[in-house]
């Protein structure tokens, strides 16, 4: 499978935080089809792809995506039928009403539905200038009362819910357009990071390792690392990119612009070793680097930073415009080049490289 199909697979599925089967589903058969070694998920949906030329004696390499995306949970249904529903991850109020999503029912198919907000028709003055809170908001199904949401649809309290996107891609332009790129074109960075290291003699052993939950506070990484126990890891991640609302001089993370290797977010200062291995190595191959120092944001980096004793980590950011909602740009040359650089680190890692970051 090449690359472009498998971002559309990935960005296609389903995945709120906390039931990503439809990722694991597709990221296991990948492993599998392409004989990368071992697969296998744990309870929280975990994913972890073991080479079976991984000697054991090796420092270990771990290569790690979230599989989750920013999604939402029904919290009630409502007496005309109407769900109530939190965020699962970080959304603008802005961004979330009039757009289409799937919920998912008891026996597990997918329905229909718009959130929605008092139409304009029956706002006050106040009202109209005033954006309304996910409080305010509901998902419509087109159930008229509770009992035939519960009955007829099937759906209960605790159900998940994702936008209803599908994905495109621009091949005159190489842009493609889809929800959930933070962090599927992670997901898919990593099977292919895996997929290119398959025949290579390496100084280290590599584990991949798409983690669950990451959304809602890197749940899934404190798992992932207590497991694989890396001495170094790669975070792929989808990226916010600035290129369209920043001023030039203060772009860090443009699309086209290639992968972005971030200093410092709130959840971790990059080891500044190994962040500048990766960048000078960029420039000497010739593939291009962003850096950005952001005041806000977190990655699984944070919890797998200070794990086993301390682990030098770095992000590799493929550009997203506008993720954190419905739908999202991104350049597959940027994603190529990810893949690249990460690949290129990992071949020139041992034992002595490690230790010097």
């Amino acid at each position: 499978m090449n690359s472009l199909k498998l971002i559309e697979q990935l960005s296609n599925a389903y995945g709120a935080c906390g039931f990503e089967d439809q990722v694991v589903e597709i990221a296991e058969k990948f492993a599998q089809d392409e004989a990368l070694g071992s697969v296998r998920h744990d309870c929280n949906l975990n994913v972890y792809i073991t080479p079976e030329k991984n000697a054991g004696k090796k420092p270990v390499v771990m290569v790690d995506a979230h599989s989750d995306e920013v999604s939402f949970i029904v919290q009630a249904i409502k007496p005309n039928g109407t769900l109530q529903f939190l965020p699962l991850g970080g959304w603008s109020n802005y961004t979330v009403p009039a757009h289409k999503v799937k919920v998912q029912t008891y026996d597990g198919r997918w329905v229909s539905g718009i959130v929605a907000s008092t139409p304009v028709h029956f706002l006050s003055a106040a009202q109209k200038n005033a954006c309304p809170t996910i409080a305010d908001m509901v998902i419509d199904i087109g159930s008229t009362s509770k009992e035939e949401t519960e009955k007829v649809y099937n759906i209960h309290i605790g159900a998940p819910v994702v936008p209803d996107v599908t994905f495109e891609y621009d091949e005159n332009n190489d842009v493609m357009l889809g929800k959930a790129f933070d962090n599927r074109l992670g997901c898919a960075a990593v099977l292919d990071t895996m997929k290119d290291l398959k025949n290579e003699d390496l100084g280290v052993d590599v584990v991949g390792v798409l983690s669950s939950q990451e959304e809602i506070g890197e749940r899934g990484a404190f798992v992932t690392r207590d497991v694989v126990k890396p001495d170094i890891a790669i975070c792929f991640e989808g990226c916010p990119a600035d290129d369209t609302f920043n001023p030039d001089y203060f772009i860090q993370t443009a699309m086209k612009k290639g992968p972005m290797l971030r200093h410092f977010d709130k959840s971790m200062v990059t080891n500044p070793r190994f962040q500048r291995f990766a960048l000078e190595l960029g420039r000497e191959l010739g593939i291009p680097v962003q850096e950005s120092v952001r005041s806000g944001g977190g990655t699984n980096g944070g919890p797998i930073h200070l794990s086993n004793g301390g682990v030098p980590v770095i992000i590799i950011g493929v550009p997203v415009r506008y993720i954190h909602s419905h739908h999202g740009f991104a350049c597959m040359a940027d994603y190529n080049n990810s893949v690249k650089l990460a690949v290129e680190i990992i071949k020139r890692l041992n034992d002595e490289t490690i230790k010097s970051f």
